[in-house]
């Protein structure tokens, strides 16, 4: 049978006190209904449908690199509304209903629940929860067979005692579908029309109503405000932490740690508390980063070691080097192995030599490093001039004095040496001496200012 999936993101969520559409808040990065979309993708389903409403552009745009299509819905007007916009577009197979708001939902789960689908039975997700207030309640009857879901504000009081509760989940096939969604009410408390009342069509059918839960109620947990989205954070991520311990990762607290990409470590690699790992991150054997990092888009070569507070993005580090304390590597940054970037010192398009050293309070951008290269603190490359990047040089064993200003375009040859304080121009040899400052001058007939003067 064919699979469509209907994500419902059309709702406003205004508890969320956001002019932002409730599913585009970010999860571990992602907009919320990306998380969604990615999971049942996996899914491998002929049509994904994506109902929006309330800032609907801003949804469709979000997701314009994906193969959904878009439905409207106009007015919120309820669950069985929202599905109803994109029953024409559905095909004749399966049919499994999402929601935007719900980013947890794992594929295993709904593959469980999608296997329960035939023409005699459709599939609905429940969930078992200690406190069950504002949920839909799952009624069943004497046999234990369920047989209908009752909202909570519409609900007696003995039904909220039921503990078994709707997740807003369920598969179906199309058919069935297109037979009880028009004749869904609007006659309850809130007068809208609620999806979940195609489950009592279904009990008078005497179709199987086959109910399946997932491993954890978080999986199905949804966001209505931030409070709740921070709840989801932590718990998604001490999945993330938890899944990098297993395979080897040393972790200073699990607690700590935020993966908002794809995290791939190799062994005996240590990371220390309060780190944010963005985009592709690579971090090869015996890899230790320090507290407070965060490192986006970059690869980390074998025993690197990353101190506190570094911030590393579109970088690539070969091995065995050092970064940091308080260290900016910026896209293009290509540290050769066992170079060194200390405290205070920023990096953009440049690629530092075997063995290199920029220690301290420097800015080296768009420039080339040999091998064994000394820069001085203070040292900067004047790379821009206004209009354009110009590239600077530097030849193995160069030594370049601190509180330098490489004036580019400019080449330092191999083995020459910069004095401190010198702005440099002009090329300089390979082997050379170059200073480039004024004569100091010296009167001792000064007197300093006073406040009296």
């Amino acid at each position: 049978m064919s699979l469509d999936v209907v994500i419902l993101a059309a709702g406003q969520g205004t508890r969320m006190r956001s002019a932002r559409p409730k599913v585009l808040h970010a999860l571990a990065g992602r907009p919320m209904v990306r998380h969604v979309l990615d999971t049942a993708d996996s899914l491998g389903p002929e049509r994904l449908h994506v109902v929006i409403g309330h800032g609907g552009e801003a949804v469709r745009e979000t997701l314009a690199d994906t193969r959904a299509s878009f439905v409207v819905q106009a007015e919120q007007k309820g669950t069985g509304h929202a599905v109803a916009q994109a029953l024409e577009a559905l095909g004749d197979g399966k049919v499994l209903i999402l929601y935007g708001d719900v980013p947890l939902i794992r594929r295993e789960t709904l593959e469980a629940l999608l296997a329960e689908v035939a023409d005699d039975r459709l599939g609905l997700l429940t969930v078992t929860l200690d406190d069950p207030a504002g949920y839909g309640r799952i009624k069943r009857d004497a046999e234990g067979r369920a047989v209908a879901i009752v909202e909570h504000k519409d609900a007696s009081e003995a039904e909220r005692g039921i503990r078994e509760c709707n997740t807003g989940i369920m598969a179906m096939t199309a058919d069935q579908l297109r037979r009880w969604l028009p004749r869904l009410s609007a006659d309850n408390a809130q007068g809208e029309y609620y999806l979940t009342d195609v489950i009592a069509m279904a009990a008078e059918e005497r179709l199987t109503i086959a109910t399946a839960q997932p491993a954890t109620p978080v999986e199905v947990e949804g966001v209505n405000n931030r409070a709740q989205l921070a709840r989801l954070e932590r718990a998604y991520q001490l999945g993330q932490a938890e899944a990098l311990m297993t395979a080897g990762v040393a972790l200073a607290d699990p607690a700590r740690l935020d993966v908002r990409g794809r995290l791939t470590c190799g062994r005996d690699v240590f990371i220390d508390v309060g780190c944010v790992f963005e985009g592709e991150v690579e971090l090869a054997d015996g890899v230790t980063v320090g507290p407070y990092c965060v490192i986006r888009d970059s690869r980390i070569g074998a025993d690197s070691r990353i101190a506190a507070h570094s911030v590393l993005e579109g970088a690539v580090l070969a091995g065995a080097g050092q970064v940091g304390p308080f260290a900016r590597l910026r896209p293009g940054t290509h540290l050769a192995s066992g170079a060194k970037v200390g405290n205070f010192v920023e990096t953009k398009n440049a690629r530092v030599g075997e063995g290199s050293k920029i220690n301290h309070l420097s800015y080296v951008g768009d420039a080339e490093l040999g091998r064994d290269v000394n820069v001085g603190a203070g040292t900067i490359t004047c790379n821009y001039d206004g209009a354009r990047k110009h590239r600077t040089e530097i030849g193995d064993a160069a030594f370049i004095g601190s509180n330098t200003a490489l004036v580019a375009p400019v080449t330092v040859g191999a083995g020459a040496t910069i004095g401190a304080g010198s702005t440099i121009s002009r090329d300089v040899d390979a082997g050379a001496l170059a200073v480039a400052r004024s004569r100091q001058t010296q009167r001792d007939d000064w007197q300093r200012p006073t406040r009296d003067d």
